[in-house]
């Protein structure tokens, strides 16, 4: 039989990405406010958790307005992206391209919670702690959370955007977000510690940029799931790992730098639900499906032999939740009975072999898992976070919901789950 080469089920990043980031009818004003007795709340660290440095491995720093202009070289310090107001709603422009929303902001700047809407409309609306080093600290600290690992929030460093660019705008952009995030965790004395972005459609920069924020000090990078749609794929023709791809695992392996695939950069789960459905149905709906999609990234990792090459890379899982995962766990281990048998792949693990030592995973509103799973999960794999300030985040009463889901478990295993997992993953120093 002759082997037919597979046609490409990837969709290629478009110009369009970013200006769609955050749907817009998230983005209207209205909703309805929850306004917040923070008195009812546990401020600071609770007694079942005093001497641990909890680290929310999930949360987001909107980009400042000023970010890209007040950094950038003169030469091109009108091009870079800027905030527009129109009517009512702030999104990122770079020159007449819109590069769409600031992000998802609900926590008000009263502190109170807007719901059944992805954002409040303007930068004056939000908690300064969303985009302010001080007054996020101060926030951390009411929560009793010591460090905050911080992903990106607008849409400015969409891939697909920025290919629409000339190289070296696209170049800079990339480069001020990273340097922003090394001097937000200079600031905050290295308790804002942000994820770097990464270059897809050059391999020579990517690898530029991956070496230097390492020796920067950088805590990880954010991954694609498909990174074919603005570059290289992981793997190329034959199943071989792309050259620029293995210099990188290389890099993160000798380094014990995380690599991390954030909830939306799984698979486009809208293509899953239904046609006509509203924007409340399809953004309860889609955001589940967010969750699920992330263990594909996984997967892909386990049947593709990187991970016996580069054995101690670390993969985080972030916003994926964990209750799921012994389900997708014994699902692949009977796959691999029936389709991977050792004598045709090579593959020197099996599925929760390669999970336990490569893998991290993070929960936020779940009870039964970190109340029921954890033993079969691995009390060593489970990360803490709040998704603060997005709209699915448990903000108010974060220690709260760690006394709900782990305050049932002896100190040593809640250290593991609020602190020292993700300081292995992030490489901190506590």
């Amino acid at each position: 039989m002759t082997d037919v080469k597979a046609k490409s089920t990837v969709i290629k990043a478009s110009e369009d990405d970013a200006r769609k980031y955050w749907l817009d009818e998230g983005r209207q004003p209205g909703g309805t406010v929850r306004e917040i007795d923070h008195s009812q709340y546990h401020e600071g660290v609770h007694p079942l958790f005093e001497g641990i440095k909890i680290i929310d491995c999930d949360t987001h720093f909107t980009e400042p307005p000023d970010l890209f202009q007040r950094n950038a070289p003169a030469h091109l310090k009108d091009k870079m992206p800027r905030v527009v107001e129109k009517n009512g709603i702030v999104r990122w422009y770079v020159g007449d391209k819109d590069f769409g929303s600031y992000g998802g902001n609900v926590v008000s700047k009263e502190r109170n919670k807007l719901l059944g809407r992805l954002s409040y409309t303007n930068y004056d609306l939000i908690h300064p702690g969303s985009f302010k080093v001080k007054e996020r600290l101060e926030e951390m600290d009411r929560m009793g959370v010591w460090g905050h690992i911080c992903f990106q929030n607008g849409g400015v460093t969409q891939a697909g955007a920025l290919l629409g660019l000339d190289k070296d705008l696209r170049d800079t952009i990339i480069r001020i977000y990273n340097d922003v995030c090394i001097e937000r965790m200079e600031e905050s004395g290295g308790r804002i510690m942000g994820m770097a972005q990464l270059p897809y459609w050059d391999n020579k920069f990517l690898l530029e940029e991956a070496r230097r924020m390492i020796d920067m000090g950088i805590k990880g990078f954010v991954l694609p799931d498909r990174p074919e749609r603005a570059g290289d794929s992981y793997l190329g023709e034959g199943g071989v790992i792309n050259p620029v791809w293995e210099e990188f695992f290389d890099l993160c392996n000798s380094t014990g730098t995380s690599m991390n695939f954030h909830l939306n950069s799984a698979l486009d789960s809208s293509t899953a639900i239904w046609d006509n459905l509203n924007f409340y149905q399809t953004q309860t709906v889609v955001t589940m499906l967010h969750t699920l999609a992330i263990s594909v990234s996984m997967a892909t990792f386990m049947v593709s032999g990187i991970l016996d090459k580069y054995e101690d890379l670390k993969l985080g899982l972030i916003e994926s939740g964990i209750g799921y995962m012994p389900f997708v766990l014994e699902c692949l281990d009977h796959q691999f009975n029936e389709m991977l048998v050792p004598e045709m792949t090579g593959l020197k693990k099996r599925p929760k072999e390669y999970f336990a030592k490569n893998f991290w995973v993070s929960y936020w509103f779940e009870k039964y898992g970190p109340q029921k799973m954890l033993e079969e999960i691995g009390y060593d794999r489970v990360m803490f976070e709040t998704d603060f300030p997005h709209p699915t985040s448990i903000y108010p009463g974060i220690q709260e919901r760690a006394v709900e889901s782990i305050g049932h478990l002896d100190y040593e295993k809640r250290k593991m789950i609020l602190s020292t997992n993700a300081a292995t993953l992030f490489n901190i120093k506590l």
